[in-house]
């Protein structure tokens, strides 16, 4: 079975006097079909972990542990093992990542559809033709209206919404086995967050994806995890089931975590209302 399987995994930064262990033993489970959620306040090391996954973890720090991928394509024992050759390969093609904000991710002056046709025909070495077909395909597939007019436009013609989705369209672009989702859906109203929320669970129901969802809002946990694992100082604290985190938390820290959602007597919010 396809996914991520991550062990021990410790992160540091710093010179050698002053050290600073930033993720203190990680493990994660991150199985094909189903949305791993890692949740946490601001500088818990949640985005720090799905950028070691991918290799791009601050210059000049130490990773440690192991992470075990298992794709469609073939597997790796540890991907904190491999050279950095057998990373840019798998960055993009089998590992995919959405970054927070469309708008830095995006080439401002370059259309989308060389954007999308240029991922296309470096990691499968497709033509032109091909390149943009499959394009079209993809932005029909993340529900961007009219495709084809859409590949001539550039980022700056779209609203955040539409952005995010052909982030998505772009991450998506080589049928990857795993999708780091990192806060998806920060600064986007919340009916627009709710379609987000709602083709990622489609996606990865109909693509058979190992998706890790990174964010600190609970309430979106809530609406779309199969599990979740809440973070807090570069440490786990707490690992389970949608309901048994949300429900009945076990960590003094993933309570009040809770306690500070709107609705937090429900253990709910109004991004679960949009999309129930």
């Amino acid at each position: 079975m396809s996914g991520l399987v991550i062990r021990g995994l410790t992160l540091e930064l710093g010179d050698r006097k002053n050290r600073k262990r930033i993720l203190r033993g990680i493990n994660l489970d991150i199985p094909a079909g189903s949305i791993t959620g890692l949740a946490g306040e601001s500088g818990s090391g949640k985005t720090m972990t799905g950028l070691a996954v991918i290799g791009l973890q601050p210059a000049g720090s130490t990773v440690g542990g192991t992470i075990e991928f298992t794709g469609r394509r073939g597997s790796v024992d540890n991907l904190l093992s491999i050279s950095p050759r057998a990373m840019n390969a798998l960055r993009g093609r089998d590992i995919s990542m959405i970054f927070q904000d469309p708008t830095a991710s995006l080439h401002p002056m370059l259309t989308i559809g060389r954007q999308l046709t240029d991922h296309l025909r470096h990691h499968l070495k497709v033509g032109g033709s091909e390149a943009r077909e499959r394009a079209i395909s993809l932005l029909e597939r993340v529900k961007v209206p009219d495709p084809p007019a859409a590949l001539r436009k550039y980022p700056h013609q779209f609203s955040g919404g539409q952005l995010q989705r052909i982030a998505i369209a772009i991450a998506l672009a080589c049928e990857p086995s795993v999708l780091i989702a990192d806060e998806p859906t920060t600064a986007l109203d919340v009916t627009v967050q709710a379609g987000i929320l709602r083709l990622l669970r489609e996606l990865c129901d109909s693509l058979d994806l190992a998706v890790l969802l990174v964010t600190h809002d609970l309430g979106v946990m809530s609406a779309l995890a199969d599990t979740i694992t809440v973070m807090r100082n570069g440490e786990v604290v707490e690992t389970g089931s949608r309901y048994q985190v949300i429900r009945e938390p076990v960590s003094e820290y993933t309570k009040s975590l809770i306690d500070a959602l709107p609705n937090a007597h429900r253990g709910a919010s109004s991004t679960e209302t949009e999309l129930n």
